[in-house]
């Protein structure tokens, strides 16, 4: 039993590690926020391709996050990164990636694709 409470209070704690970790080089933006911005940036979209068809944020590039280590390449460093997926999760992970290979202007929609209410694409 000890052991079981030792687990949960061991992933909790990492848990929030990474969610404070990853606020420091990701910020979240609400749908307002990342209107005012995705215009000057690279805009991602991190979900795969048959979502990205049936409707995307008007102006979004698709790069999996199946697919973002081997396409960096068509991201600049010097720029900053909005992205977006479904809900939020995906795009977070994207970010992390990008992080740890020196990306650091990096966004996020929150919420995701599913809160947006902007001009989509289909």
């Amino acid at each position: 039993m000890i052991f079981i409470v030792i687990l949960l209070v061991a992933l909790f704690a990492i848990g929030m590690f990474r969610y404070f970790r990853q606020r420091q080089y990701l910020k979240t933006l609400t749908e307002q926020q990342f209107i005012e911005g995705y215009r000057k940036a690279q805009l991602i979209d991190v979900r795969e391709p048959q979502e990205f068809k049936n409707g995307h944020i008007l102006g979004a590039r698709n790069i999996p996050l199946t697919q973002m280590k081997q396409r960096l390449i068509e991201l600049r460093k010097d720029k900053p990164v909005y992205l977006y997926c479904q809900s939020g999760s995906r795009s977070a992970r994207a970010a992390q990636l990008l992080h740890k290979k020196g990306y650091t202007d990096l966004q996020h929609l929150k919420g995701g694709f599913k809160k947006w209410t902007g001009k989509v694409k289909k």
